[in-house]
């Protein structure tokens, strides 16, 4: 088949989950299709990265994306469209005429329209095309179902409850019009569904991780913790304010020595906002995330927002790194709390999972073993791209 991809993100370098999602079931399509990719950029560097991502595409083009200002003009005149105003904020014309020249040009099988979400959607650019089926790929609603909750103010949480609507009632419309749809986990199948009722070409595609990448000896060190995630995402943001609010003074209280690395960007992040101490190491950001994960004894993943899978805790079980997580954090994985990781909401009981780790050295191989062998039994991208490829070939029989 032909394949026209459409992201919302460069997929390359592969420092964020929306990356590394497109980027493998990129390669995996590649072995089967031939696939364009139409993609937007948000820092510049796509020629820089290119050469990654071309051995999977027959051709690569770019536009700059916009970022959603939400206090600009527009971004509040956007209150009175019926549409979600992020959506009509960052809506591009010049990646509509790319992706229209590019329909003139060739011959596609299937358009795949990647992500719609907090921050982007590439649906708009597919929604009238004609003749060739379309997919939507990674339909993320918990995100913003899930910052309703977490607002403090009552302004905001009406203004959350107002995108919310928006984006069901845009999702409502959008879908019956598409050929299929895949989600990252059963939760957000469940979430399109009560949208979307009796909706059939769904498909839930998880997160995964490329074993091969994760292989390699490393050396934990006693009474280190990690949580790998780039500050500047709000739902990251908001774990670790509750952890070095909330669990981590009491870990501290019973192991002075405890540290805790947090891996990723902090540019623009209020970080007076967070009881930062000696026993927090902020790293920035880390070409390479895999020695720091590896040498932690404990990854720490105390998510209150957000949905999907969660590449955090993949990654830390393809390293061999136990994890501690709340339930939301590892909601839409086929975890076994006890057995591959521990589960606690409340701070105590979080920082005791994390206690019992750091002084078990026999429940930490258990867990860790565990952990791994289940990535390689569900997570591994080889078998989530074949699950991909699979779909869309159905979706394109089926015209």
């Amino acid at each position: 088949m032909k394949i026209l991809f459409i992201s919302g993100w460069f997929p390359y370098p592969l420092d964020n989950g929306a990356r590394v999602r497109t980027f493998y079931l990129l390669k995996h399509l590649s072995v089967h299709h031939q696939v364009t990719l139409l993609s937007f950029v948000r820092d510049g560097r796509a020629d820089r990265y290119r050469p990654a991502i071309q051995p999977y595409c027959q051709l690569v083009e770019t536009v700059p994306f916009q970022p959603f200002r939400p206090h600009r003009l527009r971004a509040l005149a956007g209150f009175l469209s019926p549409q979600p105003r992020v959506l009509v904020y960052t809506y591009s014309p010049q990646m509509s005429d790319l992706v229209t020249h590019t329909l003139e040009r060739e011959r596609f099988d299937v358009i795949v329209a990647s992500e719609i979400g907090i921050g982007t959607s590439t649906t708009p650019y597919v929604r009238n095309v004609k003749g060739i089926p379309r997919v939507l790929e990674d339909l993320e609603l918990s995100m913003i179902e899930s910052g309703i909750k977490a607002q403090q103010t009552w302004l905001g949480g009406m203004r959350h409850r107002l995108t919310w609507w928006k984006m069901r009632r845009f999702t409502a419309r959008l879908l019956p019009d598409l050929d299929g749809c895949t989600v990252a986990s059963e939760q957000e199948r469940e979430n399109v569904l009560s949208i979307v009722p009796g909706y059939r070409s769904l498909a839930v595609v998880p997160n995964g991780v490329d074993l091969s990448h994760y292989s390699g000896s490393f050396s934990p060190r006693p009474n280190t913790l990690v949580f790998q995630g780039a500050l500047t995402y709000g739902a990251n943001f908001d774990a670790m304010a509750f952890f070095l609010r909330r669990v981590f003074p009491l870990i501290r209280a019973r192991r002075p020595e405890a540290r805790l690395y947090i891996t990723g960007r902090t540019d623009g992040v209020p970080l007076e906002r967070l009881p930062l101490d000696e026993g927090v190491v902020l790293t920035g950001y880390l070409d390479d995330i895999r020695p720091c994960v590896a040498q932690s004894w404990v990854c720490v993943v105390p998510l209150r927002l957000g949905g999907g899978t969660r590449l955090k805790i993949l990654e830390a079980m393809a390293l061999g790194t136990p994890v501690v997580s709340t339930g939301k954090g590892a909601e839409g994985l086929e975890v076994t709390p006890g057995e591959n990781i521990l589960i606690a909401d409340e701070p105590i009981e979080f920082a005791d999972a994390v206690l019992r780790l750091l002084g078990d050295r026999a429940l930490r191989a258990r867990l860790a073993a565990n952990g791994r062998q289940l990535v390689q039994k569900r997570y591994d991208w080889r078998i989530i791209g074949e699950r991909f490829n699979a779909f869309l070939e159905s979706v394109a029989g089926k015209r």
